[in-house]
């Protein structure tokens, strides 16, 4: 064998080209390759890569490899070495057929397992897509030395097109590696995917393997008749008929022809392809990678669905086909319950022949369609029933009509179905009727009032019901309507303060679900107590009388601001009273023009928020929160000047700008100091401390949630923890859970980032969440020994859904409040009215027929009144205005920025200002506040006044277009006619004006014209 740097190297590499190609052009990732080759021309990498582009990483394979031939009959030498080089340095499994100072070359048995290793991939490719999250698993994979950075950064890369198209990105890599089965299946189970790492190895569910839907046979002797279930194989376990075939035409490697190997790989695969085709008939190979249940729909026996006594009972009147309430708590199983019954009202309608039933599940909550998907419906319905999910983050290829035509159960977000309403309304083709669906399921039906879309929803079926009463008197045919199944932990009382106001909220909520009745179980059932457990209650009130030089100067500063524009508050400094006092004052100031007035109450705000942040969290805390407030004011005055070559570069500042920036840098060092005093720090964070290390002493298996108000504080209460070693050595692995809206000041967590957080507690590689309220409701989360309420207190509903997270054995719910924050006194008020709602639920249970049919009917009538109204008040409002009629004034600088002639619409929701001259008039900025949340945060740029550097929205990129996006909030609306007075809005609906769609075709021509 010759040297690699040998001449004839080159010709020897060729050869082994020529014999390996098929293989080598399949196992290799061709854009990384050209990366390590310096000595390729640029012009034939940008050729490589356009066809990589444009044709797949196979074909331009070919093209690179062709390049290499050309350029050793060129006699350019070492540029097959360069080859050889690249595929070793990326840990291509092709680096093995090309290298000819390796002794031998990978034998055909381990080709024949690397194969069924990519089959058995392909085979459950749909799955996999739909479960594995890719950062995650590429993270392990870098850490099992399977992945490099560079593997890592182009998964990460693709994440942005969202998480399935990255994981595409992630096993087109994988399966390019060498001997890379046994490190991912060790990666899959590192990320917290071990079904899925148990699935491709053929040992799901532990020591019970299934293989086509059949328990799989223990003793190897039974297990040599499955080619897929045998003695292991690394971790790929592979027949001993398999192994056997492999091993016919085997040769001793040290003496095989390089022309030998070749020949002898093509015909184990070729005999492996054959083996495989006759014995995996039962595989449903997924057609589209977006729809999971095109994957493996026999690949684990038919799940046995039964229900417990007490769910049984109150499922009773819905299997008779009845609309009901079913009302159980947190933790009892309400889930399973809908799942029985939509498979028992699927069952009937194929028994009875009168045609094929259909169900719709509404949730609330983006995850909480996957949820319901994998973990309930999809696992007890999918021998038998073709069922779906989608949410708004879902990408579909075929639209919503198409979906319902083609399944019988459909999990979606409300909003979802309620478009899809809207669209029939007018004709759309995209649009659907109540009537397609013959059951409709809908989770966390408390919400089914006032403007919610559940109510949207029920209201549309009010009126069709309505309608079939009118009907039925005439003789005519009446419009089928689906039964209606309602799911909720707690109804509460909306607000009560008696027993007949508690009574007349559940009717309402059973009226607007058109129910027959609401259905309980009594609490006292042996089965619901032993299936939910009772947390012990505790109250923890911290001591709110310590020293607090820190809140005493930020009162200090507050206080000369209101002296200087006069302000007269009738509220206590760091109260929501006083939040909601500057804040009327800011918008006051800003109708009016008086920018002086309209800043002071802006900053006010801060300071407030920051006494706020204080009483919650750390006084450092607070302190970074103005820092970073004061900072991206001063990046706002100094970016307004960088484009003007003509204006010194200094903050352009008013007087009012100068006197507030001074006031805080001026005390700044010394806020600084004082927050640093550890012996002033926050009581309740010293009660908080104490309560963790105490439940986290008691065993080695502790979870616990933290449900605290802000985004701000559970973010500050992970970093608290984080900093803290004590909690480290207590075994405490915290992470922050936040919601995915969008927020000016932190950053949301997207749903993917959600999704791996709550993977992560389940799994026990995360034992503490600090939450916001996103966790309060629906949410799978695992059983917890402690719940904190962190000075949250809202309403009943939060209070049961948050204690019923504690429901492991001897599970703690504490509440940890300050002394005079009154939070105690409203929990008890929240617990007086918990009681109050189950004596009403009884109430209503127990009214006569009758009279509960005729209090429903009377709610339902107001329903559909108060709809009719509230459509001829906002036709009234639309009409009366049309866009010319109104112009937009800077909040801050009261400058004309644009008409309302100048706003376009994208997609229902964005307005753009489409005008040429609008881009005289703002600078675009980093929000760098933002940014510093979190590492790796981008965003698309802030939209800032020129004059002023008043906030206007943000830069947002639409099919190649950079568009700069408004919030309404930012600007003060001047009504052209007079009749109406300058107003602030918080949201762009709330301004009675249409603004016509945006006309994508003018704006592209207007651009390539500039």
């Amino acid at each position: 064998m010759e040297t690699a740097t040998s001449p004839s190297s080159d010709e020897t590499i060729l050869y082994l080209i020529h014999c390996f190609r098929r293989r080598i052009k399949e196992t290799i990732q061709v854009t990384q390759v050209l990366d390590w080759m310096p000595s390729l021309s640029r012009e034939e990498k940008d050729r490589i890569r356009a066809a990589a582009g444009a044709r797949g990483n196979v074909e331009a394979a070919e093209v690179l490899l062709r390049a290499l031939e050309n350029a050793a009959a060129a006699r350019s030498p070492g540029l097959c070495q360069e080859f050889c080089q690249a595929l070793a340095r990326g840990g291509f499994e092709a680096s093995g057929y090309v290298d000819p100072t390796l002794s031998q070359l990978p034998s055909p048995s381990l080709e024949a397992e690397s194969d069924v290793a990519k089959l058995v991939v392909d085979v459950f490719f749909g799955e996999l897509v739909q479960r594995l999250r890719a950062p995650t698993v590429a993270a392990a994979c870098l850490q099992n030395q399977l992945f490099d950075d560079e593997d890592v950064e182009r998964v990460e890369a693709e994440s942005t097109k969202g998480n399935r198209q990255a994981v595409r990105e992630l096993l087109s890599r994988v399966v390019k590696k060498k001997r890379w089965f046994s490190p991912f299946l060790e990666a899959l189970r590192e990320s917290g995917h071990g079904d899925e790492a148990a699935k491709l190895s053929g040992q799901e569910n532990g020591n019970e393997h299934y293989v086509n839907g059949a328990s799989a046979p223990e003793d190897e002797e039974m297990a040599a008749g499955n080619p897929l279930v045998s003695e292991d194989v690394g971790d790929l376990n592979l027949g001993a008929e398999l192994r056997h075939n492999m091993k016919a035409g085997e040769k001793n490697d040290s003496d095989k022809s390089f022309s030998g190997a070749s020949a002898m790989s093509e015909s184990d695969v070729s005999l492996l392809d054959a083996h495989i085709s006759e014995t995996s008939e039962s595989f449903v190979v997924s057609g589209d990678s977006d729809d999971p249940e095109n994957g493996d729909k026999r690949g684990s026996p038919e799940r046995e669905l039964s229900l417990r006594d007490y769910q049984m009972e109150v499922a009773r009147p819905a299997l008779e086909g009845k609309n009901i309430l079913l009302c159980l708590p947190t933790g009892s199983g309400k889930t399973r319950v809908a799942v029985y019954v939509a498979k028992n009202h699927l069952d009937k309608k194929k028994e009875d022949g009168k045609g094929s039933g259909k169900v719709i599940v509404l949730v609330n909550k983006v995850p909480l369609v996957e949820q319901h998907y994998w973990k309930e419906f999809y696992p007890y319905l999918k021998h038998s029933y073709r069922v779906t999910g989608l949410s708004g983050a879902t990408q579909l290829k075929i639209s919503f009509p198409k979906v319902v035509r083609e399944h019988d159960v459909i999990i979606c977000t409300a909003q979802i179905l309620e478009n899809a309403l809207q669209n029939a309304d007018t004709s759309d083709d995209e649009g659907v009727q109540l009537s397609a669906f013959s059951l409709m399921i809908i989770d966390e039906c408390h919400h089914t009032q006032k403007e919610a879309v559940y109510n949207n929803i029920m209201r549309r079926y009010l009126k069709q019901k309505r309608e079939n009463q009118k009907r039925s008197k005439r003789g005519e045919p009446l419009i089928p309507q689906p039964q209606v199944l309602g799911l909720t932990a707690s109804p509460g009382v909306g607000g009560a303060r008696n027993a007949s106001k508690a009574v007349e909220h559940i009717l309402k909520i059973c009226a607007n679900l058109d129910a027959e009745g609401i259905m309980t179980v009594q609490e006292h059932t042996s089965q619901l107590k032993n299936q939910v457990k009772e947390p012990l209650k505790k109250f923890e009130i911290a001591d709110d009388k310590r020293k607090d030089p820190f809140r005493e100067e930020l009162i200090d500063i507050m206080t000369k601001i209101q002296e200087y524009c006069h302000f007269n508050p009738n509220a206590e400094f760091g109260s929501q009273t006083y939040e909601q006092w500057v804040i009327q004052e800011e918008k006051k100031a800003a109708k009016e023009k008086n920018r002086k007035e309209r800043v002071c109450a802006e900053h006010l705000k801060k300071y407030n928020d920051a006494l706020l942040i204080n009483d919650t969290i750390r006084m450092t805390d607070a302190y970074h929160h103005l820092r970073n407030f004061y900072k991206e004011e001063k990046n706002k005055k100094m970016a307004i000047n960088e484009d003007d070559e003509d204006k010194p570069f200094t903050p352009k500042r008013d007087e009012t700008d100068k006197f507030l920036m001074d006031l805080f840098y001026d005390k700044a060092k010394m806020l600084h100091s004082l927050a640093g005093i550890d012996q002033n720090e926050n009581n309740k964070l010293k009660d908080l401390r104490a309560i963790l290390m105490e439940e986290f002493a008691k065993t080695d298996k502790a979870r616990g949630i933290i449900f605290t108000k802000t985004r701000q504080s559970a973010f500050a209460l992970y970093q608290w923890i984080k900093e803290n070693p004590k909690f480290e050595e207590a075994g405490v692995k915290a992470r922050y859970l936040i919601g995915a809206g969008h927020n000016s000041e932190f950053k949301p967590m997207t749903q993917n980032e959600q999704k791996d957080v709550i993977e992560k507690f389940r799994v026990g590689k995360i034992n503490l969440l600090i939450a916001t309220t996103v966790a309060e409701e629906g949410l799978d989360i695992p059983e917890c020994n402690i719940v904190i309420r962190y000075g949250l207190v809202t309403n009943e509903i939060a209070m049961m859904q948050a204690r019923g997270r504690a429901r492991a054995e001897e599970s703690t719910y504490v509440l940890v409040a300050s002394g005079g924050s009154g939070a105690a006194e409203r929990e008890n008020v929240n617990i007086f009215r918990e009681k109050m709602m189950h004596k009403a639920i009884k109430h209503v249970q127990q009214m006569p027929q009758e009279e509960y049919l005729q209090k429903i009917e009377g709610f339902q009538l107001q329903s559909i009144m108060e709809v009719k109204m509230k459509h001829k008040k906002l036709q009234r409002k639309t009409y009366t205005k049309n866009p010319s009629l109104v112009r937009f004034l800077c909040k801050n600088c009261t400058k004309q920025v644009c008409s309302g002639e100048d706003i376009q619409v994208i997609e229902d929701m964005h307005h753009v200002s489409v005008k040429k001259e609008f881009e005289d008039l703002y600078t675009v900025i980093e929000n760098k506040t933002l940014q510093a949340k979190e590492a790796g945060y981008q965003t698309n740029g802030e939209v800032i006044c020129k004059d002023c550097g008043q906030t206007w929205g943000s830069m947002m990129v639409h099919r190649s277009l950079d568009l700069p996006c408004l919030k309404i909030n930012n600007f003060v609306v001047e009504f052209r006619d007079r009749k109406t007075s300058n107003q602030t809005y918080k949201r762009w609906g709330e301004l009675p004006i249409k603004f016509p769609a945006f006309n994508y075709a003018d704006h592209y021509v207007s651009s390539e014209e500039d």
